[in-house]
């Protein structure tokens, strides 16, 4: 079963992964990973965000975190989202982290259904 269909059972519409010009994540700091979702125009940026598909409830599904762990920012002046969560296991470059830079973190977030 696909993550939206378990998430969100429901949904229809087109994958962020295919809406967004970028989508990564990082590191911000050894304790945290933040995500950016770099959107192409006013257009698609308005369309994600008042969606409002991407919340803290729905961050914390995909991250099995509690929402309060969550901090979605929308700036559109840049068509970006940036939502932050806290890194769970080892921090950043510690013994038994696979992945020192939390480049590879935001695969959950790629099959999001925005309407």
């Amino acid at each position: 079963m696909d993550a939206d269909t378990r998430i969100l059972p429901n949904a229809r519409g087109e994958r962020l992964y295919d809406l967004a010009e970028v989508l990564r994540s990082k590191n911000a700091g050894p304790l945290l990973i933040t995500f950016d979702v770099i959107l192409p125009d006013a257009a698609t940026y308005r369309r994600v965000v008042e969606s409002e598909v991407l919340t803290p409830e729905l961050i914390g599904r995909l991250y099995d975190l509690p929402p309060a762990d969550v901090q979605i920012m929308a700036f559109e002046a840049a068509n970006a989202i940036k939502i932050t969560i806290p890194r769970t296991g080892p921090t950043s470059g510690a013994p038994g982290d696979r992945d020192v830079y939390g480049a590879q973190q935001h695969v959950p977030l790629i099959d999001i259904l925005i309407p």
